[in-house]
């Protein structure tokens, strides 16, 4: 199908320019070769005027009182944003604007999960998309459990409280993504409950994500998890949405997060894990494997055995067994343990982050103030300039 389409189509849309360069370089090199020019990219964009004027009425006012109301039409515009960061008088209202939403979210989530009681002001740590391997949502629980262990060991007294909130739905016969959803809700019943943990941390899995789901999640968060295996995401929206509304990212270098670090700064977004490149060259050529991971990291080898012993399903060892399986296997092509390290690593320097409040306000502006290129205004004009050769004034 994918070589009838390249044929019979003028223009091949890559989307995310990092999938448009491996669409070149290894997915159809003959075609490239043969068809030069006729491979692009056109990264996706989002619309602001549903996922910031019309989901965050609040912060869409604060920020049209300040600049004006040309960003809607013209998202570039929020770049005026920037000279703000140093106005401690508008820090104070972004800061009340997103605890507002925070608040809502926590209502939310009160109403529509068993009456679990969340922390407002605990980081709202957010991973909502669908459930996929590839997407890595088991990465994310993985780290939960990490940050557990500390928390009883007595080893995070000074760590960030979070809130870990995931939503997504899995296709109806992907048995495994349906086993990883519950082991995220078995960890919140084990995790919620227990008195040691009091409020440092949380975990949620909300039940039917949809559209109207995800506008009232994004303006709440303080934290975005985009950390598919690099390669793996054509470019993702959710990432934008997340941004839009003064979230920090924790990705990988995949799909969009490439461009949204560019346009945001390194400083302001939270990178992790193997690239693209050394991602293909380990699968083909292993550095290590899982089991030398936990071998060499003794929190890892507990995280592991913790799911293996059924610490997290009342005993009953074979119920996670094909997650354990999975993760130790030297061929996962996802490379959720070669990883995970560096991603419980960068999950402290977030934590760090989170607890500095005016800097982690200032970084939440300017991710908002760099936003422009991602408006389907703007991948809109390229596809009709661009492929249909439609020009618009």
């Amino acid at each position: 199908m994918a070589h009838l389409a390249i044929i019979g189509s003028h223009s091949v849309n890559g989307v995310a320019e990092l999938h448009s360069d491996l669409l070149k370089s290894r997915v159809f090199p003959g075609f490239h070769e043969f068809f030069p020019g006729r491979f692009n990219s056109k990264t996706n964009g989002i619309t602001p005027r549903r996922w910031l004027l019309d989901i965050n009425s609040e912060l869409a006012k604060l920020i049209t009182g300040r600049i004006g109301a040309g960003w809607i039409t013209n998202l570039d515009l929020l770049r005026g944003l920037e000279p703000f960061v140093d106005d401690a008088e508008f820090r104070d209202e972004w800061r009340r604007i997103k605890l507002n939403n925070k608040v809502r979210l926590a209502e939310y989530i009160e109403k529509h999960c068993h009456g679990a009681i969340v922390d407002p002001h605990s980081m709202f740590d957010i991973q909502v998309k669908r459930i996929h391997e590839y997407k890595r949502q088991l990465l994310n629980a993985l780290h939960v459990i990490h940050f557990y262990h500390r928390i009883i060991h007595g080893e995070a007294e000074n760590a960030a409280p979070r809130t870990a909130i995931f939503a997504g739905k899995a296709a109806p016969s992907y048995w495994r993504a349906k086993l990883i959803i519950k082991l995220i809700t078995s960890l919140a019943d084990v995790i919620n409950k227990d008195p040691r943990v009091k409020d440092r941390l949380k975990v949620v899995f909300l039940p039917n994500y949809n559209v109207s789901q995800a506008e009232i999640i994004m303006p709440a968060a303080d934290l975005s998890e985009q950390i598919s295996t690099a390669g793996t995401e054509a470019s993702g929206t959710g990432n934008m949405k997340f941004s839009l509304n003064g979230a920090l990212t924790i990705g990988t270098l995949d799909g969009a997060n490439i461009e949204i670090r560019e346009e945001v700064g390194d400083e302001n977004f939270f990178i992790f894990g193997m690239t693209a490149e050394e991602a293909e060259f380990e699968r083909k050529n292993f550095s290590r494997t899982p089991w030398q991971v936990c071998q060499k990291n003794e929190g890892i080898r507990n995280v592991i055995e913790s799911i293996e012993d059924g610490s997290f399903s009342n005993g009953e060892r074979e119920l996670f067994k094909p997650l354990v399986d999975s993760l130790m296997n030297k061929h996962d092509p996802y490379l959720l343990m070669l990883d995970l390290e560096s991603y419980i690593d960068c999950q402290n320097r977030v934590g760090d982050a989170f607890l500095d409040t005016e800097s982690w306000t200032r970084k939440s502006i300017l991710n908002v103030a760099r936003m422009g290129k991602f408006s389907t205004d703007r991948s809109i004009k390229q596809y009709s300039e661009e492929i249909w050769g439609i020009k618009v004034e």
